[in-house]
């Protein structure tokens, strides 16, 4: 199946969107912010576990969020897929261990579907203003579709939601298609075309081979080396497929059995001297085994310590780059001319088509600059300084807002589904507190804020992330702080965030 298959599919069971309308008003106890894994996440926790009405905005016309944007070639996860699913919709029938973008699409939808989801969500809601009205003690949404209101508001926008878009001179004068990633344009055929990447991270990494199936040339512009190690993929037989339906207990365990495994690669992150070695000679020796020519082999040589950066898993990456008509060009890109593209290192290339594998938003995610608090300050000016959440989840100053998949959430070693499975039980157990509280809002103090920030800087000292020169999507430019990685094991996340605690909360009067 071709990823562009999924992009121009109607989903056959939404209903129809309905027409947006100056004076529309829809109020529910919760209101959740996207439907990738976190929105639907959420939604699908709330709906199972009833006593709240919500609504979930979305801003596209279907349901899917990073799994429904990027449909460029060779998408796939780097995530197992067994792993990569929600612990509560368990899937027999995945076709491969690494599952690829459109199945992953499909598992949303049918999560969408068959938890019955369809009916509270808002398409062609795309968010552009959240306030919270302190005197009504809720949150007040306006979207083109109009205006929501909600005691909570819920964001699930994740972490590779907005484009990172280079700003480099010419770009906007270049007089041949020029797309991101995840913005694929799929009535561009590459064919005979001169292609340059830009970029040498996670999607480049699956682009590159298949655009080398096609073009004519192509050119990669790697501003810094990644690690790469072997992707160990294969197709699920119909026989293990057999025992996953049969077996009740089976996805379980084999769920169980990939987790414990990846956690085992955080002690590399941890900067264990015989683990990060043992890693990183795994890494050198693939790269020795794929690529023989020296002078290529030392420019695809990484200059950074192991796990500063996301680590690549590929088997097909650097025997593309061996190809005769590959090259790859180590310095970034400088500027764009007419018809070509010229790097860092002054070298000009000839080039049709420009692909942007330039990332996403993700240190200061465009949500933040959304979302106020009762005074009307955002929650981008909250967080000049680099993003905080207590629990990695609320902010203060920001009552009733629960942040999933936001500050020091990301994983380098794991799956992020765990930590967003466990940041759902919280926010559940946070509004069963206000429940029986009288409706109580849910506010953490600055204080309690405070010593999470500090107690995460001293789980995060000594990791890689902290290592000299370490830079990366994970740490704020601003601060040099790693604001969006979560410094410790997948399993630790969940004993420490995944059960709400009240105490760090403003109380309600009868319980001081």
């Amino acid at each position: 199946m071709n990823p562009a298959d999924t992009a121009t599919t109607t989903h056959p069971t939404r209903p129809a969107a309905r027409p947006a309308g100056d004076g529309t008003r829809e109020r529910a106890d919760v209101l959740v912010i996207g439907t990738g894994f976190a929105g639907l996440g959420t939604a699908a926790r709330l709906k199972r576990h009833g006593g709240h009405s919500f609504l979930v905005l979305e801003r596209a016309d279907d349901v899917g969020g990073t799994w429904r944007d990027n449909t460029y070639p060779g998408a796939a996860c780097d995530v197992p897929s067994h792993l990569y699913s929600f612990s509560f919709r368990p899937n027999p029938d995945w076709s491969r261990l690494f599952a690829r973008g459109p199945e992953i699409h499909s598992y949303l939808r049918d999560t969408a579907r068959e938890e019955g989801l369809l009916p509270h969500i808002r398409f062609g809601a795309e968010v552009t203003d959240a306030r919270w009205d302190p005197a009504g003690r809720q949150w007040v949404v306006t979207t083109p579709r109009g205006v929501f209101t909600g005691r909570f508001l819920v964001t699930g926008t994740g972490h590779l939601s907005d484009r990172s878009l280079p700003d480099v001179p010419g770009l906007d004068g270049f007089d041949g298609p020029v797309f991101h990633s995840a913005r694929w344009d799929h009535t561009t055929s590459l064919a005979g075309r001169r292609v340059a990447v830009v970029g040498s991270g996670a999607s480049a990494v699956q682009i590159v081979p298949e655009v080398a199936g096609t073009a004519a040339e192509v050119v990669v512009l790697q501003r810094s080396a990644p690690y790469v190690v072997p992707r160990p993929d294969r197709p699920y037989t119909d026989t293990e497929k057999g025992v996953f339906r049969r077996d009740p207990d089976a996805v379980p365990a084999h769920r169980a059995e990939i987790f414990w495994y990846l956690e085992a690669g955080y002690a590399a992150r941890r900067a264990a001297p015989h683990q990060l070695a043992e890693a990183k000679a795994a890494a050198r020796a693939h790269l020795e085994r794929q690529v023989t020519d020296p002078v290529l082999r030392a420019a695809l040589t990484p200059d950074h310590e192991l796990g500063c950066k996301r680590v690549l898993i590929s088997d097909t990456y650097y025997p593309a780059l061996t190809r005769d008509h590959v090259r790859l060009e180590p310095s970034a890109l400088a500027r764009v001319e007419p018809g070509a593209v010229v790097a860092a290192s002054g070298a000009r290339h000839a080039v049709d088509v420009i692909v942007l594998c330039t990332g996403f938003e993700t240190t200061e995610p465009p949500y933040a600059h959304l979302v106020h608090d009762g005074e009307g300050t955002s929650l981008a000016e909250h967080w000049a300084r680099g993003m905080e959440a207590y629990a990695s989840t609320t902010v203060a100053g920001f009552p009733n807002l629960f942040l999933v998949n936001g500050p020091h959430t990301g994983l380098g070693h794991n799956s992020i589904v765990h930590v967003i499975e466990a940041q759902i039980d919280y926010l559940l157990g946070a509004l069963e507190w206000s429940r029986t509280h009288g409706d109580h809002t849910v506010e953490v103090s600055a204080a309690a804020q405070q010593r999470y920030t500090e107690e995460l800087a001293r789980r995060g000292a000594g990791t890689v992330w902290d290592s000299e020169g370490c830079k990366s999507w994970y740490i704020d430019p601003r601060s040099g702080r790693p604001t969006l990685i979560w410094p410790d094991f997948a399993d630790e996340f969940r004993h420490r965030n995944g059960t709400f605690d009240p105490v760090p909360y403003r109380q309600p009067a009868d319980a001081r």
